[in-house]
């Protein structure tokens, strides 16, 4: 599908925006939320646009062919959502004219229903033992708890978070800074494999965009809108991952900071935030989860530990797993997080249905009220 058929179709302009433009391009911005995809695309078309680099965009925009780029997102089993799409986080609206245009997702979860409940652990690449054990056991602990945890995929603190929510057997969120095929760092290919088969990796880049250091700074604030809190586990007084806390910070998000030794290098940046009184000083994975009460604490079944699993099979455990705490979830947002057969969820249901861990209304599967009998609240 070339660009002389997309006619008014918001959706596709939305994406080959994406495709031509820096995800932070000031006047893309603005108009892309005010008048739309598609009046922007036109004035970029047509040359009416009164912006300096509008000639640069007017020829990526000639040579991109949107048909081969939407035929390898199918090919390669990915998908591509956009405003107004069922899977678009709405939370993302907070950025006001900084919103993404598009974003490239790879993986089983569905990014909406998982950044719902869903915190940010970010932190130095060249952390210390004590950072990234913090980063792992924070991450494991409130995965178990339900929370989905995001990251950026980088060395040090992103990684050790995303092992720790891999490890606990969970859905981990990973933002990237280039392409969803791009494998960055390259020796995280296996990492980023295994977030993919069992989280998301997401991007604003189409395929095959290469790492900018300017779209480090961009992700970052992909990162802070998409989640309820962001966790700063180390930072140096410069450090990058300090951008994403004060992203969180602009749009209203709850942040957290680990405290250090006073020695180290790479606690000044965390000691800064709790001494300004711009983060709240954080422990562990429970008080992480008191910072994001009541979307965690508040319904009765968000039981601490492994006792509401108690007695599951992996494929019951993976359906109330995905289920969130205060929305219901139909057979087709089900299978997306769990990557399950409709049957086999079906069957799960059934089963925690009779075990009264779920109920059903006119909208989908929700986790029940009451917890079944014997479970401790």
């Amino acid at each position: 599908m070339r660009t002389s058929d997309w006619h008014d179709d918001e959706r596709l302009a939305s994406i080959a925006l994406a495709c031509i433009s820096e995800p932070l391009d000031p006047w893309v911005g603005k108009m892309f939320v005010s008048s739309g995809a598609v009046h922007t695309i036109e004035l970029i078309r047509s040359g009416t646009s009164r912006v300096s680099h509008r000639q640069g965009m007017q020829a990526r925009l000639h040579a991109l062919d949107l048909d081969a780029e939407l035929s390898q997102v199918e090919k390669r089993n990915m998908r591509i959502v956009t405003r107004g799409d069922a899977e678009w986080p709405t939370q993302l609206e907070d950025l006001g004219e900084r919103v993404p245009r598009a974003l490239w997702i790879d993986g089983s979860a569905n990014v909406r229903l998982a950044a719902a409940t869903s915190v940010a652990i970010v932190g130095a690449r060249a952390c210390t033992r004590y950072g990234a054990e913090a980063a792992y056991e924070i991450a494991s602990r409130l995965t178990t708890d339900g929370v989905r945890v995001m990251s950026g995929g980088a060395f040090g603190i992103d990684a050790a978070a995303h092992r720790g929510a891999l490890g606990a057997g969970g859905i981990t969120l990973c933002v990237l800074a280039c392409g969803v095929d791009v494998p960055y760092p390259r020796s995280h290919d296996a990492l980023l494999l295994q977030i993919a088969q069992q989280g998301a990796l997401v991007s604003e880049s189409p395929l095959g965009s290469g790492v900018r250091r300017q779209r480090f700074l961009s992700r970052n604030r992909i990162i802070a809108a998409l989640t309820r809190a962001t966790i700063v586990i180390e930072a140096a007084t410069r450090s990058g991952s300090l951008s994403t806390a004060h992203e969180a910070e602009a749009i209203n998000r709850v942040v957290g900071a680990l405290p250090g030794p006073i020695t180290s290098e790479m606690s000044r940046g965390t000691h800064q935030l709790i001494r300004e009184s711009r983060a709240v000083l954080v422990t562990s994975a429970a008080e992480v989860g008191e910072l994001i009460s009541p979307t965690v604490t508040s319904a009765p079944t968000a039981v601490q530990g492994d006792l509401w699993f108690e007695g599951l099979g992996d494929t019951e455990r993976a359906v109330l797993d995905a289920l969130p705490h205060r929305e219901a979830m139909n057979l087709d947002e089900l299978v997306l997080a769990t990557a399950l057969s409709p049957r086999h969820i079906l069957e799960a249901l059934g089963s925690l249905e009779v075990a009264g861990r779920v109920r059903t209304d006119g909208s989908g599967w929700r986790i029940s009220v009451a917890p079944a009998s014997g479970v401790r609240k």
